[in-house]
């Protein structure tokens, strides 16, 4: 079996949310760009997007309603489109 190589940003990938954010945010220069609800086996969690405008890098972060939030997706070269039609920020 092949394991991609994780970044030491995806290894502690679960915790409280605030200490999560709090990571992102001064660790990282991210910033919630965008979330939903996601709905799964019946259970409903929070999906967010925080990204970096100076460095591109971005984070999917999924939150629990118990409070828990995992990282499950990190990458970098971040890009946001805005169409006229869908102007960034607006519901889908």
């Amino acid at each position: 079996m092949f394991l991609a190589p994780v970044s030491a940003k995806a290894q502690q990938n679960c915790g409280p949310r605030d200490q999560v954010t709090k990571k992102l945010t001064e660790a990282y220069g991210e910033r919630l760009t965008a979330g939903g609800l996601q709905k799964l086996r019946g259970q409903q969690s929070v999906m967010e997007l925080w990204t970096s405008d100076e460095t591109g890098s971005y984070t999917i972060l999924i939150t629990r309603p118990n409070g828990l939030s995992c990282i499950v997706a990190v990458g970098t070269d971040f890009f946001q489109v805005a169409t006229p039609e869908q102007p960034a920020g607006s519901p889908l």
